[in-house]
């Protein structure tokens, strides 16, 4: 069913349109997961199947494998695919350093994984997920199941001492049942405003006993890829310390990929 594309997913497709430039055939491409993700993998999918150019995918969700099988990407595990070229996905917030939060679907662990078993990092985003400080986006804590209420009470005491506005952590919920990552775990959601010292906050998280992975990305991220609803498009590479500017053919619905 055709429906018209708002200017948030306008937005979306021009920074996914514009990442898959970064990819050229025969490359190992971790594939992120998200609502702007998926327009990378549709668009990676119609060059495939468009002839003349195959990657081998590594999907850091089980609906991103699903998505990618669907439109054509033959996919591995990361483990059959051992190092990767570059990794494209989204990002819930992202600074002026490129440090992201990421995991608002659910998927960090196994996007975290992918993006440091790759030469490269590639964020797509829209601009409202630029941020001056990390934090307004609740921040997700994997945690394992087991004594999962230990944790989170844990996680609140150390917040105390940490330089960040808020310290409540929230279950994340799906439905009237706790959401269940593709691992097993649960995830907590910590609404803290704002972070001042992400660096800090991402080493010590991780010292939680039952704490799996947490979603801030430290030093990660190389590129990010901004769109706009108009199609216009910035690409800042924080390594190299340029910004360049382009224009992407953005569709009025979202029929270009009728034929999956």
């Amino acid at each position: 069913m055709t429906r018209e594309l708002s200017p948030i997913d306008k937005a979306k497709f021009a920074a996914a349109k514009k990442a898959v430039d970064f990819v050229e055939s025969g490359m190992r491409v971790g594939l992120g997961t998200g609502s702007t993700a998926a327009w990378m993998v549709r668009c990676l999918g119609e060059k495939v199947r468009a002839g003349g150019f195959h990657i081998t995918g590594v999907p850091t969700s089980t609906a991103t494998a699903k998505l990618a099988n669907e439109v054509g990407i033959e996919v591995v595990t990361l483990n059959e695919a051992k190092w990767l070229d570059l990794t494209i996905d989204g990002a819930d917030e992202f600074d002026g350093e490129l440090n992201l939060i990421k995991g608002g679907g659910g998927a960090l662990l196994q996007e975290k994984i992918v993006a440091t078993a790759s030469d490269q990092m590639i964020v797509i985003a829209d601009i409202a997920k630029e941020v001056a400080h990390l934090g307004a986006f609740p921040l997700p804590v994997e945690v394992i199941q087991f004594g999962w209420q230990t944790s989170k009470t844990l996680l609140e005491e150390l917040l105390i001492n940490l330089d960040v506005l808020g310290r409540e952590a929230v279950l994340r919920m799906n439905g009237d049942t706790p959401f269940v990552t593709d691992e097993g775990n649960y995830i907590l959601d910590l609404h803290l405003k704002r972070i001042n010292n992400p660096r800090q906050l991402a080493l010590t998280l991780n010292q939680i006993p039952g704490v799996v992975e947490n979603g801030l990305f430290i030093d990660i991220c190389d590129v990010v890829v901004i769109g706009a609803g108009d199609g216009a498009v910035e690409t800042r590479d924080i390594n190299a310390g340029t910004v360049e500017n382009h224009r992407v053919d953005v569709p009025e619905s979202d029929n270009l990929f009728s034929d999956i």
